[in-house]
């Protein structure tokens, strides 16, 4: 399949060779040079051809984009890549091809409210829709039987649709997925949806970055990441960035209100755990008492007990790594992620 061939990038690698100037003079850029994107990603290109898939949900019609990867030598395999909260399909780009030049068929979709899927102003969120809809996407496919990846919020994703269709899943992978700790019941203040909304209003890039730092990738930075921030910002400078805040905010709901923790042990499906012994992720807890906020966020713990609580699962650590293996020590992951899934 020639568009794996790693000397052809798409667009969006253009953003690499000026991502180290974004990132220490985006304040004194002229406004043609920031990237702006529309609320389905308009402008931002993916690593392959984007093709959406039409359904009707909650009395309206909805688009999820997804690419489809379809490797030059199959192994008669396919792969389901499902993204956190603030990452899309694109962001799986590296594992993409390393998983097709192996022989997978690699499906990458991006959930409703995410990236260059649908933003619907009203919506019921769950884990169980999002998980309806993917089911719909593949059977759309034609795609029966999967190795299904999920990481951060896609990881809480990942659990509830591999318990809602467990016959469906030959390999669960779980790549530092939240929701292993019950926030609220642990003290973090219920937020509500108009608070996260005033929240996500307004995001900027420097303020993404500040966290994606402290959180994804463990007080490192490099210029490879920066064209995460950008795809995230654009959005947020762009003309319907009111709508991509709300659909965030009804997003982050779903996630502090829905916790995965205990189904873990009513998981079925051979499942490998993946974590980042420097992740510290925690939802809301930005809004906890400092005493609270202390107490979340320990993967390292974390990972082990969730590891027990899951019926055969196996446990794979990455240290001096924060929440996202895939992109802050990909050879590692890709590694350990080749051996999960065979």
């Amino acid at each position: 399949m020639k568009n794996i061939r790693s000397g052809q990038r798409p667009a969006l690698y253009l953003l690499l060779a000026a991502a180290s100037l974004l990132c220490s003079s985006e304040a004194r850029a002229a406004p043609q040079d920031i990237p702006v994107y529309g609320s389905e990603l308009q402008g931002f290109s993916y690593p392959w051809p984007v093709l959406k898939f039409s359904f009707q949900s909650q009395r309206q019609t909805l688009h999820m984009a997804y690419m489809d990867i379809r490797p030059d030598h199959p192994n008669g395999r396919v792969a389901v890549l499902l993204h956190g909260k603030n990452f899309c399909a694109a962001t799986w780009d590296n594992t993409i091809h390393v998983l097709a030049n192996r022989g997978y068929r690699v499906i990458a979709p991006d959930q409703i409210g995410f990236c260059k899927s649908s933003k619907p102003q009203a919506y019921q969120f769950s884990f169980g829709q999002l998980a309806s809809n993917t089911h719909e996407l593949l059977k759309h496919l034609n795609i029966s039987r999967v190795s299904l990846v999920g990481h951060s919020t896609g990881g809480m994703l990942a659990i509830r649709y591999a318990l809602m269709f467990p016959k469906d899943i030959s390999r669960l992978v779980l790549v530092d997925p939240v929701g292993l700790e019950d926030w609220q019941a642990k003290g973090v203040p219920y937020r509500t949806v108009d608070a996260w909304y005033a929240r996500e209003r307004g995001k900027t890039a420097e303020q993404i970055r500040a966290y994606e730092q402290k959180v994804y990738y463990a007080d490192e930075w490099r210029p490879d990441y920066e064209p995460w921030v950008q795809m995230l910002a654009g959005m947020y400078r762009g003309p319907d960035a009111d709508s991509v805040a709300w659909n965030s905010a009804l997003l982050y709901d779903m996630i502090a209100t829905q916790p995965v923790i205990y189904d873990l042990p009513r998981l079925t499906p051979p499942t490998t755990l993946m974590i980042g012994d420097k992740d510290v992720t925690a939802i809301g807890s930005d809004g906890a008492p400092p005493d609270v906020r202390a107490k979340l966020g320990h993967y390292p713990e974390l990972g082990k007990a969730a590891a027990a609580a899951i019926p055969g699962a196996k446990l794979v650590e990455f240290p001096n790594v924060g929440h996202t293996p895939q992109l802050q020590a990909p050879e590692a992951f890709h590694k350990a992620l080749l051996q999960a899934l065979n």
